[in-house]
């Protein structure tokens, strides 16, 4: 195709998957569409790496990701409603394919140029598969959102705690009987792998065991999801400006195993904590307020993390001991005594930044904390 030190080309990528497609049985199964669609993602990530926008593409093996299969054109996928809850839709190779109806789309006479369906994904999830359309709408500028503004800090034991000093809060995601189940199958799972031997395929029961999990994991992300897009919504409705924490997240989760010659500390209290962090996925429920709040004319502001939780959003100041426990902060600096909830002080913190890092035409003309008592 070309020498392994130059850069290829879109079109000299193309003519080597079609060689490919031949020599395949597996890659030619895929629609030619499909296959040139994963072709230029390919090519569009290392042209967002050679621009120094992202780092290189990581090889993903079949077997160890989620199964997708795109449909580049939407003109092929023939839409049509059947009944209230459920639709048609027409995919290449396997035919016409029923789907659950869960949202108005702009198929038949509600299509036009502005307002089409113009492609779609399949996707296998634990609980089966799922077909995700891509709709091309055009939608007015949303007005600037006169909402007032506030601070959030993301945690543990307080999902989001807000600087007017309200929290967001949810239970466990598996029910008692759940947790149960999952923790029944993994054992189960770790005993057919004792008795499985590294080079030899995978035993079917063995892989009905990772499904098992699998389903009950699926159905803990769901319920976290169902969660986030709630009070994301909710937060995005009645502020203009949001400000959050720039948090390094993958350095946070980090493990703590060390090496050889230098092991680390507290490897199974870091390991615990790593799961908490994962398990809250504070990256989502940024990215979904950050969308949410564009819609509907509002701002999400990030700022330096360092030090909120350990400075008193009152006098400015950080003095040591003043975060006597998780959820108790009591300023030791002279002339202070400021006492508050620690998680609702670090809020407190992040909008007073948020106040000194936007811009002031979005953080000057509007209110703050519009619930906040002093503490």
């Amino acid at each position: 195709m070309a020498s392994e030190n130059r850069r290829v080309s879109l079109t000299a990528a193309d003519v080597a998957i079609r060689v490919a497609r031949k020599d395949l049985p597996w890659l030619a199964a895929l629609p030619a569409q499909a296959a040139q669609q994963v072709l230029k993602q390919y090519h569009r990530a290392w042209l967002n790496c050679w621009a120094g926008r992202a780092g290189p593409p990581a090889f993903k093996a079949r077997w160890r990701t989620r199964m997708s299969i795109d449909i580049p054109q939407g003109r092929d996928l023939a839409i049509q409603r059947i009944t209230r809850t459920w639709g048609t839709v027409k995919v290449p190779k396997v035919g016409v394919v029923r789907f659950r109806w869960t949202r108005d789309l702009p198929v038949g006479k509600h299509a036009d140029a502005a307002n089409r369906v113009t492609g779609a994904r399949l996707v296998k999830e634990a609980n089966g598969w799922h077909v995700v359309l891509r709709l091309h709408t055009e939608v007015k500028e949303p007005a600037p959102h006169a909402g007032p503004g506030v601070g959030v800090d993301r945690g543990i034991a307080q999902p989001l705690a807000l600087s007017d000093g309200t929290f967001r809060e949810h239970g466990p995601w598996l029910k008692p009987g759940e947790e149960k189940r999952l923790r029944r199958l993994e054992r189960k799972a770790a005993r057919q792998r004792g008795a499985h031997h590294r080079g030899t395929p995978t035993s079917n029961r063995l892989r009905r065991t990772y499904d098992q999990i699998a389903g009950v994991r699926a159905k803990a992300k769901r319920r976290a999801l169902d969660w986030q897009h709630k009070v994301t919504h909710c937060l995005a409705e009645e502020f203009g400006v949001v400000g959050v924490e720039d948090l390094n997240i993958t350095g946070m989760v980090r493990s703590a195993r060390g090496s050889v010659d230098i092991p680390g500390k507290n490897v199974k209290q870091k390991s615990g904590l790593n799961r908490a962090i994962a398990g809250q996925a504070w990256g989502r429920t940024v990215t979904l307020l950050e969308y949410k709040l564009a819609d509907r004319g509002g701002h999400l502001v990030r700022v330096p993390a360092p030090n909120t939780s350990r400075r008193c959003s009152r006098c400015r100041v950080i003095a040591e001991g003043s975060r006597e426990s998780q959820d108790r902060f009591v300023c030791k600096a002279p002339g202070c005594g400021y006492i508050a909830n620690a998680d609702t002080n670090a809020a407190r913190n992040v909008e007073y930044l948020t106040k000194q890092e936007a811009p002031q035409d979005i953080v000057g003309a509007r209110t703050w904390s519009p619930r906040r008592r002093a503490g």
